[in-house]
């Protein structure tokens, strides 16, 4: 095809692209109504100067959980000027002074300085702040499970929490939100007493909510008429069969740009086809970003053995670079099968016959691209 045969700049399918981004924040907020208002019943004693309920948020990845806080805390901050609401990503932010500056900057309007200043003055003026305006706090902490690996989840969840002994009338609440559903957290006996969450469930989308919330962002993404009922049923079919709704979105996404590369009108089959080449990709590089460090680095050292690899041979060495117990490699390894990134087989030999064989299910440099993507 001649470059002269592409769309031109001015021309697009797309009526809004922002749709198809992964931070993306429909008005619309489908098929997720009870747990909405399960949020809406922990943040109530906020909105009438009382302690917020602590929550846990469970659900698998793209099961709508951060989007339902965001929306959550959208609409409390609407109606109340009284509860400052702080939406934490704990992948990026894992210290004690990296929770709180994000906190200190939605009070305050900028973070406070990294050097010169000690952690307490910070936390002290953030708690005079909401004790002087009577503003309750909730800070909702996604993927916990990243402040246990670095360890600070205690101090954390403590200086939060328990603020109120220290600094009178502060009223704090925790919205931790765990997509790792197998991951299995404890938290010191001060810290448990006091968080005693509700939980509240986020369930795998079905095929037909996939269908319908799909259908939803491309009236929302593309122009009327640039893809068939049919073929987004399709998507849906696809990205149910992999358990992320996020691998529909990215179809829908890629299906529009080849389309518009293609000087298509619409979206048609072959577009579709096409883009499904890059699936598997997509799929797993959504995956490996939900892996901790330490699952990171064990799916590494898989990735780069050469020949037959047994349990017994893989802890050897990742213990010595990262001094874990059989028990936590055996928890990792097991989670590795779990998303289907690898196979273990029992060869009948070792203690009790239970010496395992791991096989890798994807090419080596395909998980080292989908690692590191550019």
């Amino acid at each position: 095809m001649d470059i002269d045969d592409i769309l031109l700049y001015d021309e697009t399918l797309f009526k809004n692209i922002e749709a198809f981004n992964p931070d993306y924040i429909p008005e619309n907020f489908m098929h997720r109504k009870s747990q909405m208002e399960a949020l809406a019943i922990c943040m109530r004693p906020a909105l009438r100067k009382g302690r917020p309920v602590n929550s846990l948020v469970l659900g698998s990845c793209a099961t709508g959980k951060t989007t339902a806080i965001k929306k959550i805390f959208e609409m409390v901050e609407k109606s109340s000027d009284k509860v400052v609401c702080v939406y934490i990503n704990c992948q990026i932010h894992t210290t004690r002074f990296g929770i709180f500056s994000q906190i200190y900057q939605k009070i305050f309007g900028h973070t406070p300085p990294e050097t010169g200043v000690p952690f307490s003055r910070i936390y002290q003026k953030i708690m005079q702040h909401l004790s002087s305006e009577d503003k309750a706090l909730v800070v909702a902490l996604d993927d916990i499970n990243y402040l246990f690996y670095s360890k600070n989840a205690n101090k954390i969840f403590y200086d939060i929490l328990r603020a109120h002994e220290a600094f009178e009338g502060i009223k704090t609440g925790v919205f931790a939100i765990l997509s790792d559903i197998e991951f299995r957290f404890m938290l010191d006996k001060n810290v448990n007493s006091i968080f005693i969450p509700q939980e509240i469930i986020f369930n795998p989308y079905s095929p037909d909510e996939m269908n319908t919330i799909l259908k939803e962002r491309a009236k929302i993404g593309f122009y009327p008429d640039v893809i068939s009922d049919e073929l987004i049923m399709e998507i849906a079919e696809y990205a149910a069969s992999s358990g992320d709704l996020r691998v529909g979105i990215d179809l829908l996404r890629i299906s529009g740009n080849l389309a518009e590369s293609d000087a298509s009108k619409t979206i048609e089959k072959k577009h579709i086809e096409e883009s499904l080449k890059n699936t598997g990709s997509i799929n797993l590089t959504y995956i490996l970003k939900s892996l901790s460090e330490d699952e990171k680095m064990l799916l590494n050292l898989i990735r780069g053995y050469d020949g037959d690899l047994t349990a017994g041979n893989l802890y050897d060495t990742f213990n010595k670079m990262d001094n874990v117990s059989y028990a936590s490699f055996n928890r990792i390894l097991n989670k590795l099968e779990f998303l289907r990134l690898i196979d273990t087989k029992f060869t009948g030999k070792g203690v009790k016959g239970n010496s395992r064989v791991i096989i890798l299910r994807f090419e080596p440099e395909e998980i080292k691209k989908c690692m590191n993507p550019i």
